[in-house]
């Protein structure tokens, strides 16, 4: 009874999670689009412009499918390898297709333009949510998260959460750095990925971010 209970706690949590996150995603996406990016905001993102901008665009290519589609094999290899891993990397995997698409489908919805001072490559899609913030959330920081969560070496599991961490912050940097995109849609993608992580955490009832995780709660006998 107390496993029943606390999967019921479990999934509540983070089902209020994926409302609260999606709900401030959808008024973000909703008021700078009635109103524009704030003043503000955007007179720091100009300062970010055009800096570095070989890696940035190297950054950017850690979230296209040529570079996301080997690691997901690799991935999947090491589950059927590695089964304690097993339900940490389907998760991710079912996590990155949904931020995949879903940020691709909120795209067409909010209709953003794109702003006009880009540098290396001119995006042609929409602009809120950006794909690559949502990726980056949605994939290398919930990887950080889960790694540090893990049971492995406290030294492994600080070097490689904060390594993938650091990654995800310097993806969303990159987008900025290269004109591709206005802070609000950096903070919308993170904002949908934390929604559509936690959604799933909801539906399915697994703990992935505790010591010895990712095992299937089990309903009391």
């Amino acid at each position: 009874m107390n496993n029943v209970s606390n999967r019921f706690a479990s999934s509540l949590w983070y089902a209020i999670m994926a409302i609260a996150a999606f709900g401030s995603f959808f008024a973000l996406g909703t008021a700078v689009v009635r109103n524009g990016e704030p003043p503000a905001l955007l007179a720091w993102e100009h300062t970010l412009v055009n800096h570095s901008t070989l890696i940035a665009w190297w950054l950017t290519w850690s979230c296209y499918i040529y570079v996301l589609v080997p690691i997901a094999v690799a991935l999947l290899i090491i589950a059927w390898l590695a089964p304690a891993w097993r339900t940490r990397i389907l998760y991710s995997i079912v996590v990155l297709l949904l931020c995949w698409r879903g940020a691709d489908f909120f795209q067409h919805v909010f209709a953003r333009p794109r702003q006009l001072d880009w540098v290396v490559k001119h995006e042609t899609s929409f602009s809120y949510p950006s794909s690559h913030a949502t990726i980056a959330t949605g994939f290398y920081a919930l990887w950080a998260v889960m790694l540090y969560c893990s049971e492995l070496p406290l030294t492994v599991r600080r070097t490689a959460g904060t390594t993938l961490a650091l990654l995800a912050i310097a993806i969303c940097w990159s987008r900025l750095a290269l004109g591709a995109h206005y802070l609000t849609d950096i903070i919308g993608g993170a904002l949908l990925a934390i929604a559509l992580a936690s959604a799933v955490q909801a539906v399915v009832p697994i703990n992935l971010f505790a010591p010895f995780a990712g095992r299937v709660y089990r309903s009391a006998e």
